[in-house]
């Protein structure tokens, strides 16, 4: 499903129909998963924010040494210095392609209108806005599983509820205007992760032929998360 066949050349890294893709998901719901999933199968990079910031912090370049001042000082990242990193990824993406699949941003409005600018001024605005959805009883489970797992005593139920509900709070506006514009694609992501990726890569080569012949304003958005049984999902039991 993902990957290339040895001998086979990269077919989708050239022929137009470019994917780009955001991702726009809760904590825990698989992001980072699906995103390199999607990256391999299409030949795309996987832009992920968090890994940015630590290459540039490791390679010690400019806004390497920026983030790593904000960091020692006990600051948070600005937004600026995180967007920087990422017209930068998006520029080398350019040269390689023009494709990519962003994890880590958007969290919010004001960085989804600035993302958008940013692919304006390059060409290369975001055609999918990959919408992963999760009820926050999993999406609890899940985190708590893995704090445990990593021995991480800060991340707690109490903790967790609260990430969750300050991600609802700031995302609904996110999802609404990628919605308005035509390009989010909802998916239900409680599921196995092998057939989340089926049903997420599945809409996508659906819609790949269509994206530089349809205008964003004729499109609409796709909501996928019903029909999980045509992709393997079990029936409800009782």
């Amino acid at each position: 499903m993902t990957g290339l066949r040895a001998g086979q050349d990269e077919p989708h890294r050239w022929k137009g129909n470019v994917m780009r893709v955001l991702l726009v998901a809760p904590p825990g719901a698989g992001k980072g998963t699906q995103g390199a999933l999607i990256a391999t199968h299409f030949g795309i990079p996987h832009i992920a924010t968090g890994d940015l910031l630590r290459d540039h912090v490791a390679r010690r370049t400019e806004l390497g040494r920026a983030v790593q001042d904000r960091l020692d000082k006990g600051e948070l990242v600005p937004d600026d210095v995180v967007l920087d990193m990422v017209r930068s990824a998006f520029l080398d993406a350019k040269h390689s392609g023009g494709g990519y699949v962003l994890d880590g941003m958007p969290r919010n409005m004001q960085q989804a209108r600035a993302l958008y600018e940013i692919g304006l001024s390059l060409g290369m605005t975001a055609n999918v806005a990959l919408h992963l959805k999760a009820d926050d009883e999993e999406l609890t489970r899940r985190l708590l599983a893995r704090a445990a797992l990593e021995r991480r005593s800060d991340d707690t139920e109490e903790i967790i509820r609260r990430r969750l509900a300050l991600y609802h709070e700031v995302t609904h506006p996110i999802i609404d205007w990628y919605a308005g514009r035509g390009i989010l694609v909802s998916v239900d992501a409680v599921r196995p992760v092998d057939r989340v990726a089926r049903q997420i890569l599945t809409a996508l080569e659906a819609m790949r032929p269509l994206i530089d012949h349809v205008p964003e304003h004729a499109r609409r958005s796709v909501d996928l998360t019903g029909l999980g049984a045509a992709f393997g999902q079990s029936p409800p039991r009782g």
